[in-house]
């Protein structure tokens, strides 16, 4: 216990009074007391404060355990329910050589190499990681993974309007909505803007006009997503076409399994590409952790912010492996950083590696294309039941959207009584779209499960009173 140091009521007392106040609450005036722990109500209505919120006092480790278990399995997990719920993380497979890899201690403990030359292992493991997100992305160069998608987006902007010297950016209404919010916040603190171009669901033919129509010629970048929010894929070739007339970059977020059957958006044009990696390998834990990647052309390459790692030969002319273009607070003064909040997602980057190896040349492709057919049966059977229509005839990829007559939040409670986590209600996010639901089929969901979906919806909201619905 040498390392834990208390602090004795003289001790308290005498920091309280170096720094001129009364007592600890003090440090906690700034926060409204509409917001601070007042205590749980008891049946009388009456609050009664406790020290640590209602938390029971010590147990013996079985009655630990045992209460710990029963409080879990209040949950409801979602790898015991039928997952259609998609909206940015998704629930694929996992090969079991996944987890057995990076359970291993020497990549378990060792997280980030900050020294370099005796980790090699874990350089190896970036390296591959970052030439196979290349060849997947198009990009040119990789850096060594971000915190997450939203976070590699808003990298991306940052590091767009360093390259070009402009102030703004401009993003579509169909990307991630907290993508966006993640991009707004750190465009307050930088000291750039962010136009907003709507709308966010259009046809296909109007695709090329939105971009046209809105972008300004002083916008240091146009970013999309592709696939969007709603699953549908957007024209990146024009988009790119449209940036670079105004002299703007343009950036790509995308599902990088999309990416194992669609055309690389390094290769129609796109100057950035980022993205959130958790369908490669990684569970959806809840929304993280997760990792974000960034690729992009090679003459942003040193504006990318992060790690890169490279290849060359010791003195004896052996393959090895270094840390370059280290741009980050850590190496170089914080005023003259690429960024100061970015971080080495190793871990989850070296799960994406392992399952990327495991899948192969054919196993990527494969997965994304049972990913496709399967979204694809289930719109078809889930129009079948006259209860829904689409939203727009645009390609998707493994998340569509439509028009539900039928309470979304309704619609999803009675699934999750039968078992199933149903798609996200669009309208949460945007008024224009109140019961649109986006739904999200992975190579994981069987004929089965999408067919017991499409019952359980007309069992129990057929059209057996013959009323008509707003589109009819």
């Amino acid at each position: 216990m040498s390392g834990y140091i208390s602090n004795t009521g003289a001790d308290t007392q005498e920091m309280l009074d170096s720094i001129g106040i009364k007592s600890t609450e003090q440090l906690f005036d700034e926060i409204p007391e509409e917001v601070r722990y007042c205590g749980i109500p008891d049946n009388s209505g009456q609050t009664e404060k406790t020290e640590l919120g209602g938390i029971p006092g010590p147990m013996a480790d079985m009655q630990t355990e045992s209460y710990i278990k029963n409080l879990a399995a209040r949950n409801k997990s979602a790898e015991k329910l039928i997952c259609f719920l998609g909206a940015g993380i998704y629930d694929h497979y996992i090969p079991p050589v996944v987890r057995h890899m990076i359970s291993r201690q020497e990549f378990y403990t060792s997280y980030t190499p900050y020294q370099p030359e005796i980790s090699q292992g874990m350089l190896q493991a970036i390296f591959e990681y970052q030439s196979m997100m290349c060849s997947l992305t198009g990009g040119e160069v990789c850096n060594a993974s971000l915190y997450d998608g939203a976070s590699a987006l808003a990298e991306a902007a940052s590091m767009a309007c360093r390259a070009t010297g402009r102030n703004e950016v401009a993003v579509l209404c169909s990307v991630n909505p907290e993508y966006r919010k993640v991009l707004k916040t750190y465009a307050h603190s930088g000291g750039w803007t962010v136009k907003e171009l709507l709308p966010a669901i259009c046809s296909e033919n109007d695709a090329i006009k939105r971009y046209e129509a809105q972008i300004d010629h002083g916008i240091a970048a146009l970013i999309i997503q592709s696939p969007d929010f709603f699953g549908y894929i957007e024209d990146i070739k024009a988009a790119a076409e449209a940036a670079h007339s105004s002299g703007a970059l343009l950036i790509v977020t995308a599902d990088p399994l999309s990416l194992a059957v669609l055309e690389a958006p390094g290769v129609l044009g796109a100057d950035i590409i980022t993205g959130e990696g958790q369908a490669l390998g990684n569970p959806m834990s809840f929304g993280g952790p997760h990792f974000g990647f960034m690729t992009a052309s090679e003459k942003l390459l040193r504006k990318m912010p992060g790690r890169i790692v490279g290849q060359t030969k010791d003195k004896n002319g052996k393959r090895c492996f270094v840390l370059t273009m280290q741009a980050r607070e850590q190496h170089i003064r914080r005023e003259k950083a690429t960024s100061n909040i970015c971080s080495n997602q190793a871990l989850n980057a070296l799960a994406a590696a392992v399952y990327m190896t495991a899948a192969g040349k054919s196993g990527l492709p494969e997965t994304a294309q049972l990913c496709y057919h399967k979204a694809v049966y289930a719109y078809n059977k889930l129009l079948e039941t006259g209860l829904f229509k689409p939203l727009t005839d645009r390609p998707f990829f493994k998340e569509f959207a439509l028009e539900s007559s039928i309470e979304i939040q309704k619609l999803n409670a009675v699934l999750l009584e039968n078992g199933i986590l149903g798609g996200c209600d669009a309208g949460r996010y945007y008024m224009e779209h109140k019961n649109v639901w986006i739904l999200a089929v992975t190579e994981k969901r069987t004929r089965e499960e999408i067919n017991y979906l499409a019952g359980i919806i007309s069992d129990n909201f057929g059209n057996k009173s013959g009323v008509v619905f707003p589109w009819n």
